[in-house]
């Protein structure tokens, strides 16, 4: 990490891990679509109102900071985005789900998260939903079957090979229909949208959609993790406690 003179207007674009990876694939997956903006460097406790010198003075601190350089693993930057709001919003997005915290008592369960956004919309772009430890707990899309004519259709098989951020999807959805493979909008991993140290990147799974299923596995003891459901719009966030009981059939 290194630091950039801001005394000119520099921008310094790297490619992350995930961009290189499937550049050097040359299967022409590597397209920008999008780009967000963050103000990680910036601690807006610096804001002085009290400036001597009036109120074109208060953010001189903040105006003078030095910016990050930017470097190619995304778990570690652009932690804080910028979102943008209608003209006059008084209330920023709050994030609604059905319940804070989830308990499963034992293997096999599953509960589904429908998260709402409050004072704005994520209708459109849906959610991104972050299990951070997927050794406990498995996350797989709702699937949404969708009317429409079509001719009888083979069914693809999704196996271990099918992995998102290291975990495979659960066995009840290794069948579905080829062309319902479209409309999950399932992330297979690109950036994850909170912080997570390496390790616990390896152990997540993220998946985009408007709901999503978790499935609790077998484990020996008492064990917690957390889900942090974004919204893909408005930028707004919620962490979801989950605790997975102990699997009494092996103690």
């Amino acid at each position: 990490m290194g630091f950039l003179n801001n005394t000119s207007v520099t921008v310094d674009a790297v490619l992350t891990k995930k961009g290189r990876e499937l550049l050097a694939r040359g299967q022409d997956e590597f397209k920008i679509t999008k780009f967000a903006l963050a103000d990680d460097e910036v601690d807006y406790r610096l804001w002085d109102t009290a400036h001597p010198n009036g109120s074109n003075y208060y953010g001189a601190v903040i105006e003078n900071m030095p910016l990050l350089e930017a470097f190619v693993d995304e778990n570690q930057i652009l932690r804080y985005k910028l979102v943008s709001l209608p003209k006059n919003t008084a209330k920023l997005p709050i994030l609604e789900v059905p319940s804070p915290s989830l308990v499963f008592n034992g293997p096999g369960i599953t509960q589904t998260i429908t998260p709402n956004t409050r004072n704005g919309s994520d209708a459109e772009a849906g959610y991104s939903f972050v299990l951070h430890d997927a050794t406990i707990a498995n996350l797989t899309p709702v699937i949404i079957k969708k009317k429409k004519t079509r001719k009888k259709s083979r069914k693809t098989k999704l196996g271990p090979a099918q992995r998102f951020g290291g975990a495979a999807l659960a066995s009840e959805f290794d069948f579905i229909q080829k062309e319902d493979i479209a409309d999950l909008q399932m992330n297979t991993g690109a950036t994850t949208p909170v912080f997570l140290n390496e390790e616990e990147r390896k152990r997540s799974i993220t998946l985009s959609g408007q709901s999503v299923n978790l499935v609790s596995r077998s484990v020996t003891a008492d064990t917690s993790t957390n889900i942090t459901v974004v919204g893909l719009s408005t930028g707004a966030t919620y962490n979801v406690a989950v605790t997975i009981k102990a699997d009494q059939s092996t103690l």
